[in-house]
């Protein structure tokens, strides 16, 4: 498996424009996506009861006037591309649950972040939108 991420390495420094910082970040997301597991970065809305509701930072990811107009009670903001400039204001000491409206911008963010070693950051999958609907617990 190594191998496989060496190669990918390889190939995109070879890459027209691309620079070793390139190659090492591809290597970084490379390890990342070969030895993670399948449902290793995801909670599901029914999952967060209220002893997990209470254990965890919520960092809504949407922009701000959706923050602003309504969110998960608690939840901190920090935009979804903003996240690897704002890393030293996300806990690293216990679970972070990151979301937005479905889910998709979330995961991203979530990405760059376990990349990055927040090996304690998941993404809510449905998003916000799956919490209003199903979540186990709602203050």
């Amino acid at each position: 498996m190594r191998s496989i991420a060496s190669l990918i390495m390889s190939l995109a420094l070879m890459l027209p424009g691309t620079t070793s910082a390139d190659g090492a970040a591809i290597e970084a997301m490379a390890e990342y996506l070969m030895f993670q597991e399948y449902e290793s970065g995801i909670i599901l809305p029914q999952q967060i009861d209220e002893s997990i509701f209470r254990a965890v930072t919520f960092i809504d990811t949407r922009d701000v006037e959706q923050f602003e107009k309504q969110t998960i009670p608690g939840a901190v903001h920090i935009e979804w591309r903003q996240v690897l400039e704002r890393m030293d204001e996300i806990p690293t000491d216990q679970k972070v649950i990151v979301f937005c409206n479905t889910g998709s911008l979330s995961a991203q963010a979530a990405f760059a972040l376990r990349v990055a070693g927040f090996d304690n950051v998941v993404v809510m999958q449905s998003g916000f939108l799956g919490w209003l609907e199903n979540a186990a617990y709602k203050p």
